[in-house]
């Protein structure tokens, strides 16, 4: 790579609270865990108990050469019931923040990554009219002990993902349908309500979902800026390279549009935009298009595609117009040979749209550890630190080593020459 990255870029890794912490009970997300006829292949129990072992784990970050760790907030552990905020949750991160400071790293938080606290299931979700306030009260409590820590903040992440999913056939029920899905009808039941006000954020799709998240995002920035009219505030979105084959393109253009053009016209004015991507999503006269046969696929059997970030940064550059930073990329292997290629292809993307003038502020990549992966579970392998679960041991696997290396070399090129 013989790109220039800019001195303050942020080189990191990325984690998610629910993915690595452990035992966030007061989740609505481990509540769908235990449910009869729940989507999740297994609950996510102790994760990689990075809730204890958070001092460990940003020393280990630190010393692989990296300059930014991107990790998140739990709403659900801050304000567990309610209106009742819990300091302990908060002097916890308080720690945490505190860490990457002592070892160099600069703090990208994000306040909500999917999970939310189980009584805002109660009362709407992500559909209801009370959401937004609700966020934004918890974003100016959280600021009030942490904001003075905090390097760059993110709202949500990827709003705009039910919408991909809902192309490929996963979700999207309608509210009036939602009683006739298994784990959305138990979560009703187990609520008391109805089954037509279910909305977890990941899972929600429809026009009111889009409105609610909208109006929670900006109300963030609000209270965030509020605090502190200094930080960098922006939101991540789950940005594809859409693209078809023959007889697919009224539906890619529709998907393109839903998923990533309106969410990045709505971006304009924040201070910055998150892209977060994998590959590209590819559609046919039959809808979502299965990969190619014969090219090299991921644990989910989706395409290996690492050129799609340069071309969603580009799309990202065109639309939204303000500054992009990488806050996910990354893939589900076992072979860290085809991580390490994958990583060097998309870092080329970022610095060939650096190259161009584009403004590229850090490329993070996802994920830190071999973690819980949602409805997949413990299958998937994004990490670039192996975790055996049964010791919770670390293990760099060499992408870590690699792209460690590259932040240090760019470090390195970016900074002042003696005269």
């Amino acid at each position: 790579m013989t790109k220039p990255f800019p001195s303050d870029f942020l080189w990191g890794v990325a984690t998610a609270g629910h993915q690595v912490e452990g035992n966030n009970v007061n989740s609505d997300t481990w509540f769908l865990e235990h449910l009869p006829g729940t989507i999740f292949a297994e609950p996510s129990g102790d994760a990689v108990d990075h809730y204890h072992r958070y001092r460990e784990d940003i020393a280990l970050i630190a010393g692989l050469g990296f300059t930014s760790y991107r990790f998140s907030l739990e709403w659900a552990r801050i304000e567990p019931e309610e209106g009742h905020f819990s300091m302990a949750a908060l002097d916890h991160y308080k720690r945490v923040l505190e860490a990457c400071h002592e070892h160099g790293l600069t703090p990208v938080v994000t306040f909500h990554h999917f999970t939310s606290p189980l009584w805002l299931l109660r009362v709407g979700g992500w559909e209801g009219d009370r959401t937004p306030e609700l966020f934004a009260r918890y974003c100016d409590r959280a600021m009030a002990h942490l904001g003075d820590l905090i390097g760059v903040a993110c709202t949500l992440n990827e709003p705009n993902l039910p919408w991909l999913l809902e192309s490929f056939g996963i979700g999207g029920e309608a509210p009036e349908n939602r009683g006739s899905v298994p784990v959305w009808a138990a979560a009703a039941e187990r609520l008391g309500v109805d089954a037509a006000t279910i909305a977890p954020f990941q899972f929600c799709s429809t026009d009111a979902g889009f409105t609610v998240k909208l109006a929670a995002h900006r109300a963030a920035i609000a209270a965030i800026k509020a605090r502190r009219p200094d930080l960098q505030v922006g939101w991540t979105l789950a940005n594809s390279d859409i693209q078809a084959i023959p007889g697919g393109e009224e539906l890619a253009d529709q998907v393109r549009r839903d998923v990533n053009e309106r969410f990045l016209e709505v971006s304009r004015g924040d201070d910055f935009v998150g892209i977060q991507t994998y590959g590209r999503t590819v559609y046919g006269p039959d809808g979502h298009a299965p990969a190619p046969e014969g090219v090299p696929t991921n644990q989910m059997g989706e395409e290996i595609y690492p050129q799609a970030l340069e071309a969603t940064i580009r799309e990202a550059h065109r639309i939204a117009g303000i500054p992009v930073i990488v806050t996910e990329n990354g893939l589900a292997t076992e072979d860290d040979t085809q991580r390490v290629a994958y990583l060097r292809t998309a870092v080329d993307g970022v610095a060939a749209c650096i190259a161009d003038g584009i403004d590229v502020r850090g490329y993070i990549a996802w994920t830190a550890f071999d973690n819980f992966e949602w409805v997949f579970g413990y299958g998937p392998k994004f990490g670039l630190i192996a975790v055996d679960r049964s010791t919770q041991e670390r293990t760099p696997k060499e992408s870590a080593r690699w792209l460690g290396r590259c932040a240090r070399e760019h470090a390195k090129a970016a900074a002042p020459q003696p005269v």
